[in-house]
């Protein structure tokens, strides 16, 4: 055999093992020492460290204690109970109004309107428009929702909660603006924000409806948020 026969099987033996061992070298790699990173909403609010560390993919990483709403419950235009934050397979889309006020509040329940239609046949997805006036009860939350008797249902409600002190909830656990009206304290200042809320009861998002495109963002953000959900909790999910 000569020289340059040698030659050419040496470097076909060569690249023929370049090809058989390097995918299983690099998949080797990247069990050892990479990760999937897919696209996630932050997360709003206080966070700190609750001192215990998770190990992934051999590494161990600090565990993050963040803000988190306490359930409660509210009662809706049919005079039920509705269980907010209940579940740990729902995200759930809120926002502040209350029935005397027919500029804001109304804008509020209009832009719903569109994302309750475009979610509706979801189970995963639920909306709360929620009275901060305690004098609002099922009567005048019916009257109020009337335009949208189509969709509020099952997975959008108007509600309210007279026994709870919601100004200061809206303040202090949904991190938005919330008081009595100083000039006439019959009327209420609230939030022009919708919230976005994971199942783990975080905020994951604000979206201000003086901005004409934040409606699409929400709608955007809520499939993303799905994504992720599915992802954490396969299983829940699909018990669902």
């Amino acid at each position: 055999m000569s020289n340059t026969t040698q030659k050419r099987s040496f470097s076909k033996i060569i690249i023929l093992a370049i090809v058989l061992l390097v995918p299983g070298f690099l998949y080797l790699l990247l069990n050892r020492i990479g990760s999937n990173e897919y696209v996630k909403l932050p997360v709003y609010g206080e966070k700190s460290l609750s001192g215990k560390v998770n190990r992934k993919m051999g590494r161990e990483i600090p565990d993050t204690t963040y803000h988190q709403l306490t359930p409660i419950d509210f009662i809706n235009s049919e005079g039920d109970t509705i269980h907010f934050l209940g579940s740990d397979s729902v995200i759930t889309v809120v926002h502040l109004f209350y029935t005397k006020d027919t500029a804001l509040s109304r804008s509020m329940m209009d832009n719903l309107f569109t994302i309750a239609n475009r979610f509706k046949n979801n189970s995963s997805v639920r909306l709360l428009s929620i009275s901060v006036d305690p004098s609002d009860i099922p009567d005048s939350l019916k009257s109020y929702a009337r335009p949208y008797d189509t969709l509020i249902g099952k997975y959008w409600n108007t509600v309210s909660a007279p026994h709870v002190d919601l100004l200061k909830y809206a303040r202090e656990e949904m991190l938005i603006d919330a008081m009595r009206n100083p000039v006439d304290t019959n009327t209420f200042v609230i939030s022009n924000n919708y919230l976005l809320i994971d199942s783990q009861r975080r905020i994951r998002g604000f979206y201000d409806i003086n901005l004409k495109t934040e409606v699409d963002r929400l709608e955007d953000e809520i499939k993303l948020q799905m994504v992720e959900e599915i992802r954490n909790n396969p299983l829940k999910v699909e018990q669902r």
